[in-house]
C-alpha cells in the first residue's frame, strides 16, 4: 500500500525513488516486522493471559516440560500480523505471487487457529482431527498447485523442477506438479510443527531458513544473477525477497519474547503458517528440491518421527528415547538451551550449503 502510495510521487519527491528497488522494500519491510513484533508482543502476551489462553502440555512429552504449562500460547497471530502487515505495505500489490505466498500462509495459519482453539476449549494437548487437518492442509495446498498450473498456462510460470547439482536435470511434470506441490506444502508445514517443542527451536530455525530464502528470492529473480547460476527465472517472483524479508523481521522479533524461558508459544498458528510459508516460496521461486536442504533441521525432525513410528509399528521397538528428535536429545541429558543451540548451529551450516550449491551446478 504505501509502495504505491509512495512511488508515484517519486517524480516530485526525489528520494521517493529508493521505493523502486527490492532492496530498500525488503529492508524496510524487514525493520517494520520487527518494530511490530516488539511493540505488539507484550500486548499480546497480556491478552492471552487475561483469556486464560495457555498451552496443554501433552501427557507422554518429558517431565520437565511440565513447568510450561500455561504459558501464553497462540503467539503466531503475532507472527502472522508482523510478516502480513509489512509485506502488504512494501511490496507490490498487482504481482500474483506475493498474493500467493499471502493468502497461502494465511490459509495455513488458520487451520493452525483452529486446531489450537480446540485445544484450548477442551483443554486437551489433542486439537483438530489428524484426519481433518490433513484434509485441509491437502485442500490448502491443491489450491496453491491449481493456481500455478494455470499461471503456467499462461506462460507466467513453469512446472519444471531443478536439481542441486546438477545443470541439465530440469523435468516438467506437468499436471504431475499439483500433487507435487500438495506433497511439499503440506510437508513443510507439519515439518515445522514438528519441530515446535522447545522454546525458541522453531522461530530461531526459521529465522535462517527465511533469510536464506530472500538470497534466492533475489537471485533468482535478477536477471544477471539467475542467468549466471542457470535458474529458472520467474521475473515477477524477485518481489517475493519483500515477503521473505518480512519474515525475517516477525521471526526475530518474536524470537525476543520466544527464547528460553519462553514468555509465549507460536501454537499451530505459527508453525504451520510458517511452514506454509517457507514451502510456498521454494515453490515460486522453483527452490522446491533445495528446501530440503535449507530446512535440513525440519526434515531432521520430521524424518525421526517417521522412523520412531514406522519402527514401533513394525518391530516394536523404538530408534529414539523420544520423537521429534529434539527430545531425544533432552533425554540423553543435553540441556534446553543447548539442544536449541547446537540445532540453531546445525540450521545455519544447512543454509549455508544450500547457497553453495548455486554455484556448485
Amino acid at each position: 500500500m504505501l509502495y504505491h502510495l509512495l512511488f508515484p510521487l517519486a517524480p516530485q519527491v526525489g528520494v521517493l525513488n529508493v521505493t523502486r528497488y527490492i532492496t530498500f522494500r525488503t529492508a524496510v519491510a524487514s525493520i517494520s516486522a520487527l518494530v511490530i513484533s516488539l511493540v505488539l508482543g507484550p500486548w499480546l502476551i497480556r491478552r492471552l493471559r487475561d483469556f486464560q489462553i495457555g498451552q496443554v502440555i501433552r501427557q507422554e512429552g518429558p517431565q520437565s516440560h511440565r513447568a510450561k504449562a500455561g504459558t501464553p500460547t497462540m503467539g503466531g497471530l503475532l507472527i502472522l500480523t508482523a510478516s502480513l502487515v509489512p509485506t502488504l505495505l512494501w511490496a507490490d500489490l498487482t504481482n500474483v505471487f506475493i498474493w500467493i505466498a499471502v493468502l497461502s500462509t494465511a490459509a495455513f495459519g488458520a487451520i493452525g487457529f483452529l486446531d489450537d482453539y480446540l485445544k484450548i476449549t477442551r483443554r486437551s494437548s489433542g486439537g483438530l482431527a489428524a484426519r481433518y487437518k490433513m484434509g485441509l492442509q491437502l485442500l490448502v495446498a491443491g489450491l496453491v498447485g491449481l493456481t500455478l498450473l494455470y499461471l503456467a498456462s499462461q506462460n507466467q510460470y513453469t512446472t519444471r523442477l531443478i536439481f542441486p547439482f546438477f545443470k541439465q536435470l530440469i523435468p516438467d511434470l506437468g499436471w504431475g506438479y499439483v500433487p507435487f506441490a500438495m506433497l511439499l506444502l503440506t510437508g513443510a508445514s507439519n515439518a515445522v510443527n514438528l519441530t515446535d517443542g522447545l522454546d525458541g527451536l522453531a522461530i530461531s530455525t526459521f529465522a535462517v531458513a527465511a533469510a536464506c530464502f530472500t538470497a534466492l528470492a533475489y537471485v533468482t529473480g535478477h536477471a544477471v544473477f539467475a542467468e549466471y547460476l542457470l535458474l529458472v527465472r520467474i521475473p515477477a517472483t524477485a518481489e517475493l525477497t519483500v515477503f521473505c524479508g518480512a519474515l525475517v523481521g516477525a521471526a526475530l522479533g518474536f524470537l525476543w519474547y520466544n527464547c528460553y524461558p519462553a514468555e509465549i508459544f507460536m501454537g499451530d498458528v505459527g508453525s504451520l503458517a510458517l511452514g506454509g510459508a517457507l514451502g510456498t516460496v521454494a515453490i515460486l521461486i522453483k527452490q522446491e528440491i533445495l528446501l530440503g536442504i535449507v530446512g535440513g533441521v525440519f526434515v531432521m525432525e520430521a524424518v525421526s518421527v517417521i522412523l520412531q513410528v514406522g519402527s514401533f509399528k513394525l518391530t516394536g521397538k523404538r530408534i529414539f528415547r523420544m520423537a521429534p528428535l529434539h527430545h531425544h536429545f533432552e533425554l540423553l541429558g543435553w540441556s534446553e538451551p543447548k539442544v536449541i543451540t547446537r540445532f540453531l548451529i546445525m540450521a545455519i551450516l544447512f543454509a549455508l550449503l544450500s547457497l553453495t550449491t548455486l554455484k556448485l551446478r
